[in-house]
């Protein structure tokens, strides 16, 4: 409830001022109507300085924890199937909570809760910031269906599974990376500092030097002196790139050219059929109707083309047309995909179709990244077997042609 500053008149005349809670301005006019009958003026109560905000704010923002809110949800299905009131079930997990942004959201909901505010009314309202609008969902068809319990478990069960997926992800990127930033850092240290100290010598030396020797030191000169317009290009166009990025046409061209990247445009397409599968089969499971599903489910979809296009099924289904059918004309989704929906739909057994169908995007998902991250590992390797090739045949025909004039 947010904290509101109020001046009235009491029953006996006198004017009193002070401090009163609400779920909004009315609900404090109500509340405080009870005991004034007179209320001159009400107002949202001032909030913290910038300064004030930094200083008691939690270091690093509001960020979901996935670990964290994942566990959340699994302990809200086990302690409401206990038959555990739902009041008491939010200060229990608020109280063990370690996550500070989470915390903050169950003791605020918590008090809500307790003043007879529903659940999921309270948890869109306090947590909108960092909580993921299918949890939101869930949870309110959850509560208006008066299965809660199976709401927070098919939550958590959707959330491990998706931490689980990234995990292994982030897991096979670590080595790869690790690679791959080991080759910048060697080819720099190469380039400013070793080839410069050959380029000395064969000045002292004078001699005529070989085009691959010469083709080295222009380029050690240009790492060495130049470094600033290296950093001022990239500046440059990352920044164009996200200006670019603001706009409606550059958002829709951007997402476009991920889908068509080498290797990188097979693995959005997958990305996005799994994302598409795992929250329908999740949003139709809570109960939710086929269009108000699909409008969620594009909206959670990270590449901005195909959310677009999702989006603008629902007026295909609103007129009649099934969910398959307009997957199809859509044409953003992988087709197996769309056959499946269709499939699912004509034998009444679409959310299990999409939970077998999220299965197998998920499987295949983690294959292509796997298979991809397995071959950037020899590009990395040749790509510095290449650049330390090339320095050691320009220094040492250097180096001849030095010996050979002596």
């Amino acid at each position: 409830m947010e904290k509101y500053k109020y001046t009235a008149v009491s029953r006996d005349g006198k004017r009193v001022s002070g401090l009163i809670e609400g779920f909004n301005e009315m609900d404090a006019a109500s509340r405080l109507k009870e005991s004034y009958p007179i209320v001159l003026q009400l107002q949202l109560a001032g909030t913290k300085s910038k300064a004030a905000e930094f200083l008691t704010g939690d270091i690093g923002g509001k960020k979901l924890n996935d670990k964290a809110f994942t566990l959340m949800c699994s302990q809200f299905a086990v302690i409401l199937k206990a038959g555990i009131p739902i009041a008491r079930t939010v200060h229990l997990i608020g109280d063990k909570m370690s996550d500070k942004p989470l915390k903050n959201i169950l003791e605020q909901v918590a008090e809500d809760v307790e003043a007879g505010r529903s659940l999921s009314a309270s948890f869109a309202e306090r947590g909108k910031k960092i909580l993921p609008l299918t949890f939101l969902e869930t949870i309110h068809a959850g509560e208006e269906a008066g299965n809660l319990e199976t709401a927070f478990e098919s939550v958590s069960e959707h959330y491990t599974k998706q931490m689980k997926l990234k995990g292994k992800v982030r897991g096979a990127m670590i080595y790869p990376t690790f690679v791959l930033l080991l080759a910048v850092v060697v080819v720099i240290v190469l380039m400013v500092k070793v080839v410069p100290t050959f380029t000395a010598i064969f000045d002292e030396q004078g001699s005529e030097l070989p085009a691959i020797t010469m083709s080295l030191i222009v380029i050690s000169n240009f790492f060495r002196n130049s470094w600033y317009y290296i950093v001022g290009i990239i500046a440059a166009v990352v920044i164009a790139v996200k200006l670019y990025g603001n706009t409606e046409e550059g958002r829709l061209k951007l997402a476009k050219l991920m889908l068509k990247l080498p290797v990188l445009g097979n693995i959005n397409i997958l990305s996005a059929a799994s994302q598409f599968t795992n929250t329908m089969a999740m949003m139709l499971g809570a109960g939710l109707p086929m269009t108000k599903a699909v409008t969620i489910t594009s909206r959670t979809m990270t590449n901005y083309y195909i959310s677009t296009e999702v989006g603008k099924i629902t007026s295909k289904l609103e007129v009649g047309n099934t969910l398959g059918r307009s997957l199809k004309e859509a044409a953003c989704l992988p087709e197996i995909m769309n056959d499946m929906a269709a499939v699912g739909e004509e034998s009444g057994e679409l959310e299990s179709t999409l939970e077998m169908t999220a299965a197998y995007y998920d499987s295949e998902l983690e294959q292509a990244t796997a298979a991809a991250l397995a071959k950037l590992e020899p590009a990395t390797l040749i790509f510095m077997g290449v650049v330390a090739g090339y320095i050691v045949v320009a220094i040492y025909l250097a180096m001849f042609s030095m010996y050979n004039g002596m």
